[in-house]
């Protein structure tokens, strides 16, 4: 049953979103008691979202960092629920998570920008994110190439640095990583 053959009156909560049915063709995010709907991603962004995956994931393990790289986990944000493509989370709370992850366990909250998400990745969420005082958020856009926003937490905002194709950026914080979006090339 997809959402628009839900009866639902008012507006929604966590509770309410988290138990609809799974639905394999759309992202169900929850902003200020609203649904926010966007398609599966595609294949050029489930490349890119592995190739990350497996670069955050490396760079994790090797620096014995206590977090878990995980994919489209639900983190609970106080205005709502919103699903980041990838999360840097404490690895503890990680294991002990059911359904949902609270925002305070997330260091890294990252979006791949879609045509579909690309407005909302970008005006919308970074808000949502920081006011959640989601230490760092990044996002990765595609197109025309691929190029990395990487926002640290300053004073309630995002400050961005933008690393694009072959540039690499080392960073040490949350942990040490050298990045190059040339390697998340679709």
């Amino acid at each position: 049953m997809s959402v628009a053959g839900t009866e639902h009156s008012g507006p929604w909560t966590v509770d309410d979103v988290l138990a609809l049915p799974e639905d394999p063709r759309n992202r169900i995010e929850l902003v200020g008691g609203a649904l926010l709907m966007s398609p599966s991603p595609g294949v050029p962004h489930q490349r890119a979202s592995s190739r990350l995956w497996a670069l955050l994931d490396a760079a994790v393990t090797a620096s014995g960092a206590p977090f878990e790289v995980l994919e489209a986990v639900n983190v609970v944000v106080p205005d709502g629920l919103l699903i980041p493509d990838l999360v840097v989370a404490d690895a503890a709370a990680a294991a002990e998570a059911g359904t949902t992850l609270s925002a305070h366990d997330i260091v890294v909250a990252i979006e791949i920008a879609s045509p579909s998400t690309r407005v909302a990745d970008k005006k919308m969420k970074p808000s949502l994110y920081a006011a959640a005082g989601i230490p760092h958020y990044w996002r990765l856009e595609l197109e025309p190439a691929p190029r990395i926003y990487l926002g640290h937490l300053e004073r309630g905002l995002y400050v961005d640095r933008l690393v694009q194709v072959g540039e690499t950026t080392a960073l040490t914080d949350p942990f040490p990583l050298d990045l190059d979006p040339a390697r998340l090339r679709r």
